[in-house]
Order: structure tokens, then sequence, then C-alpha cells
């Protein structure tokens, strides 16, 4: 009995595929030499390209914006989204490499359907009944590097489901179904590879996997039901908090508005005292705004510092050591606003007013402070704008009900933080 074994090459000679092409004739023009039983492993991006999925696309995140249906996770201009095929993958499968500037790839409307069409065309032309597997490249959660997954198929069985079987030892097979589809993928991409300009693989060796099932790769989309990992969970929330350390060093690398005002749809998600909204982000996003402003209380620091007695050489250390917003690429002034807020007859209700507004404020900088962390944003709140509120209205223009509850430095950390203490929650509790 001879040993299990199949070969894989890359099929040669197949032309630039151009809208309107039909590929399964592209192929048959090359004489690939195909015998029942193998298996055609075809790279979406020429199936696209026949069937005119090129698009004009000047900003690519549009693209990807209207092919998405789920942002599933995001980090920095890196987004990983479901799209409109159930597939969740980087910037929902639109590609912009190897098609002419100004446009983009999307995937196939139907990639079953269009693997059905080659295999149908091949059988018409070659007399020959073969599988067809359409795949693209797609990263993995928990592992480093990409490879290539089926997308489409027709002909091929696309899951092997052992459940109910036994192993080698005797032992009874109840969660193992193997991604049969996906295998042939990455067997194809080992030979087709990124650059060789070779589209196409053929698998010979394999004929039990040809088959006229129904099923196509879209049956291998785990339904929402079946994904424990869908959406965010706690594990994700403790992972941000951890990250939230105070950065006082910063690259010069920009810092993306859109992640800010993210985190500033997560700040003001925190609880707050009568229904109100006492958030106010000022995002300084100009050099002019920041330079304007720093200046400005730096001015006012020091003649409170000449006020207290402090000397010149004192005065000047304290000033450098106070820089860190100086050194940061974006700035948020976080303000309280107490609209909504109830008024007392009495001194000491009216206080605990206050408070209930002032904790509600660093909720929401907390909220804040975790979501850029979540972002692999750096940050640093400094309290700085609290001792000259009227300062900081003046230079930032702001209402005189708004009153500066800090500052925030916002960037990418120069280098990771320092290790901080473990802290043992025993400590902060109090049981009665």
């Amino acid at each position: 009995m001879s040993e299990p074994s199949y070969r894989v090459w890359a099929m040669p000679g197949l032309p630039e595929v151009r809208p309107g092409d039909d590929l399964a004739k592209l192929i048959a023009a090359t004489e690939p030499g195909l015998v029942d039983g193998d298996v055609l492993l075809v790279t979406s991006k020429i199936v696209s390209k026949a069937e005119g999925r090129i698009v004009e696309a000047s900003d690519r995140e549009a693209a990807i914006d209207a092919e998405t249906v789920r942002v599933v996770a995001r980090r920095g201009v890196l987004r990983i989204v479901e799209n409109r095929l159930g597939l969740v993958m980087a910037a929902a499968g639109v590609d912009a490499s190897n098609t002419p500037a100004g446009t983009v790839l999307l995937l196939p409307l139907d990639p079953d359907a269009s693997a059905r069409a080659i295999r149908v065309g091949l059988r018409d032309a070659l007399g020959v009944d073969v599988g067809i597997v359409i795949t693209d490249t797609a990263g993995r959660p928990w592992r480093t590097g990409l490879t290539d997954v089926a997308i489409g198929a027709a002909g091929v069985q696309v899951l092997d489901d052992l459940r109910g079987g036994t192993d080698a030892h005797g032992n009874p097979l109840s969660a193992t179904v193997v991604a049969t589809a996906d295998e042939l993928a990455a067997a194809g991409d080992l030979v087709k590879g990124k650059t060789g300009g070779l589209p196409v693989a053929v698998v010979r060796g394999l004929p039990h996997l040809v088959t006229e099932a129904p099923a196509g790769a879209r049956s291998m989309v785990r339904s929402a039901a079946d994904d424990m990992f869908r959406t965010g969970t706690s594990e994700a929330v403790r992972e941000a908090v951890t990250l939230r350390r105070t950065v006082r060093e910063f690259t010069d690398e920009p810092v993306d508005p859109g992640t800010v005002r993210r985190a500033v749809a997560a700040a003001v998600t925190a609880p707050a005292p009568h229904h109100t909204t006492p958030w106010r982000f000022v995002l300084l996003e100009s050099a002019e705004s920041r330079t304007r402003l720093l200046d400005a209380m730096r001015d006012a620091w020091i003649a409170d510092l000449r006020g207290d007695g402090f000397s010149e050489e004192s005065i000047a250390k304290r000033v450098r050591r106070g820089d860190v917003l100086r050194k940061a690429p974006y700035l948020v002034v976080p303000c309280l606003v107490t609209d909504g807020s109830h008024t007392y007859r009495d001194d000491r209700r009216n206080a605990a007013e206050r408070e209930m507004f002032v904790v509600a404020a660093g909720a929401g900088v907390q909220n804040f402070l975790v979501a850029l962390a979540g972002e692999r944003l750096g940050s640093a709140w400094v309290s700085s704008t609290m001792f000259c509120r009227e300062v900081v209205r003046e230079a930032l223009d702001l209402p005189p009900d708004w009153d500066p509850m800090g500052a925030v430095a916002v960037g990418h950390a120069a280098a990771p933080p320092r290790e901080r203490a473990g802290r043992n929650e025993g400590d902060f509790i109090a049981v009665r």
C-alpha cells in the first residue's frame, strides 16, 4: 500500500486578467493538463479583476467603510472588520496592490458562485471534473504572519467533520472539524507566492476531496452564536487599564486625530449626576494653539512661584520639570461644566454637589486615558491648568463656565514605561 501523498505546483502561462475575461477559458488555454480529481487554487485577485471589481478610490479608507459590516478591532489606522461576505479580516479585504494607481480591488461579490462558474467552464472546455478553491490572504488571532484561506469553493469538501469517530488509540473525537479548504489554500500559497505572478496552483493526489457537495466556503464562516470572541470582553478592558501608564517622553510620530475622538467617545460614557453631560474636551491639534496655551501658563506659573518666594534657579528647575506638555505632539484639555447642578440653601450641600460633578469629570478622563491606552497611545494627565483657569480660558477662548481639569499629553511613547510596583488590592479595601 503506497504512502498518502499529493503534489502541488503553480500553473504558468496565465496572461494579465482584465475585466470581462472568462477565467475558465484563460486557464484552459494554457493547456494545463488537468485530470479528474485535481483541485485548482485560484487567487481572488484575478477573480475580482475578471468580474470588474476594480473601483476608483483615491481614499482607500472610504472603500473599506463601504465594504464593512462591523468593526471587530481597531488599532491606529489598522482595522479588523467583518465584510459583506461575513469574513473577518484586515481592511475588509480591500486591496490596493497590483492595481492601477487611484484604484482598489474589492473581493468578489459571491466567491462561491465564482468558483462554480470556473468549475463548470473547465468541465465544458476540457471535460474534466475538478474542484475549485478561491483564496485570499488573511491574518489569524494569536498567530504571527499571513496565510491563504478559502473564501470561495465549488466541488470541494471544505470541512471534514470527524466528530463521532475515534483516534488511533480509540479515543472519541468530539470537537475535530478539519478546515480542508483552508489547508488546500495554504498549500497553494507555498508555490504561488505573493509576488511571483502565478495566481493559480494545482493540487493532485487528493481526489477524495473533489465532491458534488453543495457547501461552499461560506459555510466555513463561524456563526455569531458560536463565536466566543465576537465582541469585546472584560479581559480586553483590563488589558487597556493595565496599559494605562503615565508617559513623559514621546516620539515625533503624529497622533491620529480620529483616535483621540474615539477616546472622547469612550470618555463621555462615564456616569454623571442628574443625567447631565459635564464633560468637554478641547483638542489642541495645531502647534500654534499648544504654544499659545503653554506660554501663557508658563508665565502665570512663574509669577505664582515668584509670589511664593522661590528663587530664580528653583523656578527654572520647576519649569523644566513641567515641560512634559511641550514634549507631546498632541494636547487635550478636559473641562468640567456644571449645567444641571442643583443649588441648595447651605454651603455644605452645594460643596457636595460640586464634588459629584468633579468625580464625574474624573471618571470621564479615566475612560479617556484607558481608551488611548487601548489604541497604544501614551498619555500623561497633568493638573497644571487647574491652577490658572482664567489664563487657560483666555488662551483657548473658552466659555466662562468651562473649568479646565488639567491637561492630557498624548503621543507615542518613546520607550516602554518603567515597571510599576505591584499593588495589593486588599490594602485598599474595607469590608463591613
